[in-house]
């Protein structure tokens, strides 16, 4: 069998990224029409309250109801394809059962797991407490929310792929140093939030990484692959329910006796039945088993708790300034704590954009990221998970798409370490070819720098002008 060179994978998986970005463009244009809308909308309310005197704490709930449930869809129609992509182009799971399988998890992982990243955007950038009497917290988030709505409506409009994640994080930035003054702003807790932006495409890549060479290693290369399949996949995926299952149970504060009790019959099951359709496979193609069908219980599994990450990072971007709206009408009371509905909110929210446009864009990227060789899309989908699960525990916005680049990086070097260690190139790359591999992998760290470097600066300026406007119209 010719094995293909580590290095033309890695490009070509790349290129899936890139064209995964552009079909979001098409796809996201009905969110875009609607995000024109939605901004039409605040506008007409700010100018009705200005000629009428209505009171602002109302205005800033409307308001910010409005901006916040379009953002919700527009996070649920852009990200659904990193979710779910890879496990439908691998024949894991249909269309419709895996948008319903995200959007479900998607809302879990809000609820149970949303709250770090909601307290960190309500009350962490900027410092909320010489608010807490006055009106300009509420009137601050909503200017925030509409910020980033302008420059991700805007940045769609002219084809720019960008992260809600980023946008909001500058709004709020940018919003709070008009409202409250510079001092206010926590410059700290943004630098270690930029950080990270740059830190977990790598943590992504070297889990992706570790996890490849370990498949290859222990399964694909093994002299019994049949054999090793049977032992090392059903272990794999049972660990995976068993961490997943406890960590949900930890969630809940229901302590680690509850923990265990509940990762041990989940593990087993999900142990049985992946050896079940290990064992179907083996009989089917005895001698040549499908990578595709052995990994399908794999993919499926990583789908869920990627789903689950997804819900719990990105609804912080909804839940954590509207929480500060609704705090402002006494409608919430403490400060740094989003109520549990706010985030259930936030959740169906991102769950309605999933259900709604989330099938169109599977079906654009349909010859792009879902054609991802299954084990690699296996290994990005489960680190991209791991990666934002932990920085959601630490109450720290990622963008999703960038933490999978970096996990197609780590699988793409693996790869090529795995190719030399077996020594399958006994020829050294032409010039031109070493090239052409750098500006390409060269491109895609530009675009992951540059998006929110670029972002940031240009999101805490539209929040600052809509503030000052907002300001200026309610009188606060």
């Amino acid at each position: 069998m010719t094995h293909r060179p580590g290095f033309r994978a890695l490009d070509k998986d790349l290129g899936r990224i890139g064209h995964a970005e552009v079909a979001q463009m098409h796809a996201f244009r009905p969110v875009w029409r609607l995000g024109l809308a939605v901004l039409a909308l605040v506008g007409g309310l700010l100018m009705v309250m200005a000629l009428s005197g209505a009171a602002p704490g109302m205005l800033a709930i409307g308001a910010g109801l409005v901006v916040a449930a379009w953002l919700g869809v527009a996070i649920g129609a852009n990200d659904v394809a990193n979710s779910l992509g890879p496990a439908v182009g691998a024949g894991a799971i249909g269309l419709l059962p895996g948008l319903a399988l995200v959007a479900v998890a998607g809302v879990a992982g809000a609820v149970l797991a949303g709250g770090a990243v909601s307290a960190r955007l309500a009350g962490g950038i900027v410092q909320l407490a010489p608010l807490a009497e006055g009106g300009r917290a509420p009137m601050m988030m909503v200017a925030a929310l509409i910020g980033a709505a302008v420059w991700i409506t805007l940045a769609t409009g002219i084809g720019l792929p960008v992260s809600t994640s980023h946008s909001i994080v500058g709004g709020i930035a940018g919003a709070g140093a008009v409202a409250l003054g510079l001092s206010a702003v926590a410059w700290g807790t943004l630098a270690i939030i930029a950080s990270v932006w740059m830190v977990t495409p790598v943590v992504a890549g070297g889990l992706a990484g570790g996890l490849l060479i370990l498949l290859r290693l222990k399964v694909v290369e093994a002299p019994d692959r049949a054999g090793a399949a049977l032992l090392w996949l059903p272990l794999l995926v049972g660990l995976m329910a068993a961490l997943f299952s406890a960590y949900v149970v930890v969630l809940l504060d229901l302590g680690p006796l509850a923990a265990c009790a509940a990762a041990a019959p989940t593990g087993a099951a999900a142990l049985w039945l992946t050896r079940r359709s290990v064992l179907r496979e083996l009989a089917r193609h005895p001698r040549k088993p499908s990578t595709k069908s052995l990994l399908r219980p794999a993919l499926v599994m990583s789908v869920l708790i990627l789903g689950f990450a997804h819900g719990a990072n990105d609804v912080g971007n909804i839940a954590g300034p509207l929480s500060v709206v609704l705090r402002g009408q006494g409608m919430s009371t403490a400060i740094g704590v989003v109520p549990v509905l706010v985030l259930a909110g936030g959740g169906l929210a991102i769950a309605t954009g999933t259900l709604l446009f989330g099938r169109r864009l599977v079906h654009m990227v349909g010859s792009g990221i879902t054609k991802l060789n299954a084990g690699r899309a296996f290994c990005v989908s489960l680190a991209t998970a791991v990666t934002v699960l932990g920085a959601s525990a630490l109450g720290l916005p990622v963008s999703t798409t960038h933490v999978a680049v970096g996990g197609i990086f780590g699988v793409g070097f693996a790869r090529e370490w795995l190719d030399r260690r077996r020594g399958s190139r006994s020829e050294a790359l032409p010039a031109d070819e070493t090239r052409r591999r750098i500006l390409v992998r060269r491109s895609h760290v530009v675009t992951i720098t540059a998006a929110w470097l670029v972002t940031l600066p240009i999101t805490a300026s539209l929040g600052a002008l809509a503030c000052l406007l907002v300001l200026w119209v309610t009188g606060v």
